[in-house]
């Protein structure tokens, strides 16, 4: 079969060439025949579909109307939902659903998407992010983060997942939006509002495996491989005997959410459990043609990796030998900063824990950059430290380092308030680009849980007593029941933003550090970095738009102390500092000329420009 090409058009699942008329194809070569089954507002309908000599089946159909339900039975016997379906109104194990693309109109023409490095990311779950729990009603909240200035909003997996509460990575319709959050129209109307206040939307796709509830891939074709193992079961088959059929199914999708949902950026969970020895990895098959995509379409797109390899091949261009990918998601910053504040030292938490780990996740990216990581007996990664940092996300929270701890503690939880202003801080002005996890801004301590809705009893158990075996080793027992919708309900933002003066003071530290960062750190380039592991302090200079230099001083002790200015004999005017009144502190906000010594408060971060007398 020949490369997916983007001239070939939208061709799996149900696909609309004129208005009454629908295609529907779909990959099926363990089938020996496949029947169409309608359910036609007179009665079912069973279509007989043609075989082409690469598996698929095809029927076209005329008089089909938009919401028009639908199965395939395969071999006269099982009835299987599409493995494409674009809907699935009575959720994974219902029928699918006719989806006209052409019913919402978009108000977005204009729209042209958002540089790399003005990217700033904010992570929610949609079924926590509200009381509702749906799409229309996070629309409500985009005013809200256009106030606060992150730049892209970044929702967790809406492919549909069984039951009605998930985090979403257990997915098993690919292009079909999850019917508890509001459907195809839902997301529609979430992405458009975002491009109307100027955000870029990034969607969380899971391209590694599929949940186990609801999946009949294997009914169909061989999609997955047993040559891999992944921790979710079965690889999915992009080297094995058919994976380019396989291949397409997953390009297709991608191709799928930029042009039918006007999605600015992809991440895509997990790479590591994705197996491809071929000639051309599936990573740079999907980007170079989601490029040829972007480019077709006029605006920016982006693909950004989860990965835990440390490899920089992910983000290298491809003369380098490089996938191409426009970022990758960086844990060394989180584990660095996260185990230095609260001095875990677990899991892998051992490999980090000294003011250096964090000095070099924001001089060069990597820490694990090919040394010897204890955690791992063994040596591990590769440096990035020559690439430009904004393909590096960061974050200090996040979905997986928060939901995947025992009882999902927020870092507000577990450090101080002058902990989480410092957190803030240097999440936010560092050279990479940040990520912030729905509620940090403000504090929230209602946790982030691991929750399911399964319908399969053997299922439900297997996941209550595999979270239970996780955790005894850690001592901890009475976790939260993942199948428990009171975990779920747990798991909702509070919103109380006017609770207590350190979630207002908070909001307020993070509003104005991204306003910093636009105004004072956009272009700038990371110029020197230094720390001093005794006196617990760290130091990192940019340079900026018209040679302008500033510097950014942060104090870790609990004590203030005067360290000396390691920006030679230029003066330091400090313009904002974590400690101000404004934010909770003691401070005066005043400007203050430093020459040979820095006065610091204790655990405070400082900005200031660098100049000469």
């Amino acid at each position: 079969m020949r490369q997916f090409s983007l001239s070939a058009g939208f061709q799996l699942g149900a696909t609309k060439f004129k208005p009454g008329f629908y295609s529907f194809k779909v990959w099926a070569p363990f089938c020996f025949k496949v029947d169409l089954k309608l359910f036609m507002p007179a009665g079912e309908t069973l279509i007989a579909m043609e075989k082409d000599g690469d598996g698929y089946f095809r029927a076209e159909v005329s008089n089909i109307s938009s919401g028009t339900r639908y199965l395939y039975v395969l071999d006269g016997k099982k009835e299987r939902p599409d493995p494409a379906s674009r809907f699935q109104p009575e959720g994974v194990h219902g029928p699918s659903c006719v989806v006209d693309p052409d019913i919402y109109k978009w108000k977005d023409r204009r729209w042209k998407g958002i540089a790399l490095q003005d990217l700033i990311f904010y992570e929610a779950h949609i079924g926590t992010f509200t009381p509702e729990g749906i799409f229309e009603a996070a629309i409500q909240k985009i005013p809200y983060l256009k106030k606060l200035g992150v730049t892209c909003l970044e929702v967790m997996p809406v492919a549909q997942f069984p039951g009605k509460r998930n985090w979403g990575y257990d997915g098993v319709g690919l292009y079909a939006v999850q019917n508890s959050y509001g459907g195809p129209e839902g997301l529609k109307r979430l992405v458009d509002a975002s491009h109307g206040a100027g955000l870029a939307f990034c969607l969380d796709v899971v391209y590694n495996h599929l949940g186990p509830e609801g999946n009949y891939l294997n009914d169909f074709g061989p999609y997955f491989t047993k040559k891999y193992h992944t921790p979710w079961g079965d690889a999915i088959n992009y080297d094995d005997r058919e994976s380019d059929h396989v291949r397409r199914f997953v390009i297709e999708n991608a191709l799928y959410w930029i042009f039918e949902y006007h999605i600015d950026v992809l991440r895509l969970d997990a790479v590591h459990g994705i197996y491809d020895f071929s000639a051309k990895h599936i990573l740079q098959e999907l980007n170079d043609v989601v490029q040829g995509l972007a480019q077709k379409l006029g605006r920016c797109v982006y693909l950004i990796a989860e990965s835990d390899l440390n490899n920089s091949r992910i983000i290298r261009p491809q003369k380098q030998g490089g996938y191409g990918l426009s970022g990758q998601w960086n844990d060394d910053f989180h584990h660095a900063a996260h185990s230095y504040l609260t001095g875990e030292r677990q899991g892998y938490y051992e490999d980090f824990g000294r003011l250096d780990d964090i000095s070099k996740a924001i001089k060069e990216g990597f820490v694990y950059d090919g040394k010897y990581s204890p955690f791992r007996k063994r040596r591990h990664g590769n440096s990035v430290k020559d690439i430009a940092p904004e393909k590096l996300v960061v974050c200090i929270q996040n979905h997986d380092q928060v939901g995947n701890r025992a009882f999902g503690e927020r870092l507000s939880t577990l450090v101080d308030f002058v902990k989480q202003k410092l957190a803030a801080a240097l999440l936010i002005l560092s050279p990479d680009t940040p990520l912030l996890f729905m509620g940090q801004e403000y504090g929230e301590r209602a946790p982030f849980q691991y929750f399911v809705d399964h319908g399969d009893a053997d299922l439900i158990r297997a996941v209550q007593e595999g979270r239970k075996k996780e955790f005894a080793a850690f001592g901890w027992e009475n976790t939260p029941d993942p199948e428990s919708e009171k975990t779920f309900l747990d798991s909702h933002l509070s919103w109380n933003i006017e609770a207590d003066d350190e979630r207002r003071y908070l909001w307020c530290l993070y509003k104005d550090l991204i306003f910093l960062r636009k105004k004072v750190l956009s272009g700038a380039r990371l110029s020197g970095v230094w720390c001093n592991e005794r006196s617990q302090w760290l130091v990192f200079e940019y340079i900026c738009r018209k040679r302008f230099r500033f510097g950014v001083v942060v104090s870790f002790l609990n004590r203030e102390q005067n360290i000396i200015s390691p920006f030679g004999n230029k003066c330091f005017s400090e313009i904002f500092n974590t400690g101000y009144g404004r934010y909770g502190g003691k401070v005066k906000k005043k400007i203050k000329k430093y020459s040979k010594e820095i006065w610091i408060p204790s655990f405070s971060a400082l900005l200031g420009k660098i100049n000469n007398h």
